[in-house]
């Protein structure tokens, strides 16, 4: 089949999630399709990074929107009730170019990531799979209930207009994918269930002088700095939860905090035990460098990345239930699970003897290793675009 992906953003460097999803999903279906990229993107692509994606896909373009074409499209979406990352998003230019790269791939099935494709794609008439990956809405009134102020206000606009845009995209698509059960439940139970995996090649348990830190750490904690969830959850565990576990050990134990563009907020919580790295050559250098993964995630939506990571990395994890569920793992068994700073606290202060640091990682190695590679986590998605070829 020939296959034309549209994505909000040029899926190289892996230093997003869902880049990382889409990289992985190109690189599974590119060994039996013909596969075709149009991404948009806001920034200027390198070339390193177009000429990898083109070792991948048959034909590879991207179009970047400018400045003023995101800030008059936030204005009009405002205007007209509708999301506003849709309007950051939309670019009449990008639309026309996107047309004309369609009518010369003329594909057999349109695979679009994220609603905020929606805008480029609207006017196609191929067959179309829409990837919401995440219930964006579900993720804004997450981080709603969370906020105050303006902020608050902001985010309930936006959290009713993207619901009203997840529930219309149902009937303009052909097929819609997501990746957790929580997030299909959040849009509607029609949704196709399409995973995360991870790339148990590249992440798996080496000796830490393979990826050389200078100092090794007790905790880690990994993500995108800029990404609000991430922000949260690093600020909750420095300033609430680990002051709970220096409570019962004060010695010893300290704490990486790595992943790239770290917020203000993020960068002020270094300390003699507090780490900020900024961005890593090689983010498994952070994983290899600790004993102990902490994902505090009280806000955010679909299944954490880091935490299949950290898994195939050997490393015991710690998380709460947003964050554990999608992946379908049993706490106690395949990782520890608590919801308050004092639960979590405890489970960190547990995998500090050996015996349970052991235990745990060792399960959540074999759950991962077993239950989330790529191939598995793409095969459903692949049967969905094959019952649409024409």
């Amino acid at each position: 089949m020939t296959i034309l992906v549209l994505l909000p953003r040029f899926p190289y460097p892996l230093d997003k999630g869902d880049k990382l999803r889409a990289y992985h999903q190109i690189v599974e279906l590119a060994k039996r399709h013909e596969v075709y990229l149009f991404a948009l993107s806001h920034q200027p692509v390198a070339h390193d990074d177009y000429d990898h994606l083109h070792t991948l896909c048959t034909a590879v373009d991207y179009f970047r929107i400018r400045w003023w074409e995101s800030a008059w499209g936030v204005l009009k979406a405002f205007l007209g009730g509708k999301p506003l990352q849709l309007g950051y998003w939309t670019s009449r230019r990008a639309r026309k170019a996107y047309a004309r790269w369609e009518r010369q791939v003329q594909p057999d099935v349109v695979y679009c990531q994220m609603v905020r494709t929606l805008p480029t794609v609207m006017g196609s008439t191929c067959r179309k799979v829409l990837d919401f990956q995440d219930a964006l809405s579900l993720n804004t009134r997450r981080r709603m209930e969370c906020s105050h102020g303006p902020l608050r206000l902001i985010l309930k606009y936006e959290y009713k207009a993207l619901r009203r845009t997840e529930q219309h995209c149902l009937s303009l698509f052909d097929a819609t994918t997501v990746i957790a059960p929580a997030d299909r439940d959040a849009i509607n139970p029609s949704v196709h269930l399409v995973p995360n995996g991870v790339d148990t090649d590249y992440f798996q348990v080496l000796p830490t002088a393979h990826y050389p830190l200078p100092t090794n750490y007790t905790i880690v904690f990994t993500g995108n700095m800029a990404y609000a969830p991430n922000v949260d959850a690093a600020c909750w565990l420095v300033k609430e939860i680990m002051p709970h576990v220096w409570e019962q050990q004060p010695h010893g134990i300290n704490v990486l905090i790595a992943g790239a563009d770290p917020k203000p907020a993020v960068r002020a919580l270094a300390s003699v035990r507090v780490t900020v790295s900024g961005r890593l050559p090689d983010i498994r250098a952070a994983y290899a460098s600790a004993r102990i993964f902490v994902a505090p995630m009280r806000i955010g939506s679909g299944m954490q990345n880091k935490l299949l990571e950290a898994m195939a990395m050997g490393l015991p994890c710690v998380t709460t239930t947003i964050a554990a569920t999608p992946l379908g793992a049993t706490p106690g068994e395949h990782l520890l699970v608590g919801d308050s700073a004092e639960q979590i606290a405890d489970n960190i202060l547990k995998l500090t003897i050996d015996e349970m640091h052991d235990a745990i990682a060792d399960s959540g190695h074999r759950f991962v290793t077993e239950r989330h590679s790529w191939p598995a986590a793409v095969a459903p998605l692949e049967k969905i675009i094959e019952t649409l070829k024409p």
